[in-house]
């Protein structure tokens, strides 16, 4: 029974990150290979030791020092800090990935695509939810900093260098500081 248990779960994981692989293949003109992602993205190496931090994090609360101290780890050797604590989706894809952060109480959906230096931060202390909630397949530019706790609807872009802290409605397009609602896309 435990070693049928095992192999489900072994499986399981095996599939998670095939699928993280695919998301970046699929994102990712430049990627050559999955073997090339596995072995140099540095977000997919940050989105796989977050999964293992996130697990320590939310099942054995007495070993949160350890998830913190691998969630330091990784920012240490991938430039990504993503909090133990942040619950991410399946097949997310942080592209370039130098300097993401990742608030402890964010929350990401699935199929999200981000670029480097974007923040998904807080705006108010306490232990309460002070950091975003990003839906499913939603694009994240260069620089945005998506701060507070704001949603952003499923389908949604969310420009370069753009300063979000408001709910941000499904399907919309949002550029600039502060940012406003913009007809078309982020992507000439």
């Amino acid at each position: 029974m435990a070693q049928r248990l095992l192999r489900e779960r072994l499986r399981t994981i095996r599939e998670r990150m095939s699928e993280d692989l695919d998301a970046a293949m699929r994102e990712d003109p430049a990627a050559t290979s999955r073997f090339l992602v596995a072995i140099s993205y540095q977000g997919v190496h940050a989105i796989w030791s977050h999964r293992v931090a996130h697990l320590i994090w939310t099942r054995t609360p007495a070993l949160r020092p350890i998830a913190r101290l691998m969630s330091q780890a990784s920012r240490h050797w991938t430039g990504i800090e993503i909090h133990p604590g942040a619950t991410i989706g399946r097949r997310f894809f942080i592209d370039h990935g130098m300097g993401v952060v990742i608030g402890e109480t964010a929350i990401v959906g699935d199929d999200v695509l981000m670029y480097h230096q974007v923040t998904l931060g807080g705006r108010a202390r306490g232990r309460f939810k002070r950091h975003p909630t990003v839906g499913d397949r939603v694009l994240l530019g260069a620089g945005a900093k998506v701060i507070g706790d704001i949603t952003i609807g499923d389908d949604a872009k969310i420009g370069a260098n753009a300063l979000v802290v408001k709910d941000v409605a499904p399907g919309a397009v949002i550029v600039g500081i502060p940012s406003v609602v913009h007809s078309g896309d982020v992507i000439a």
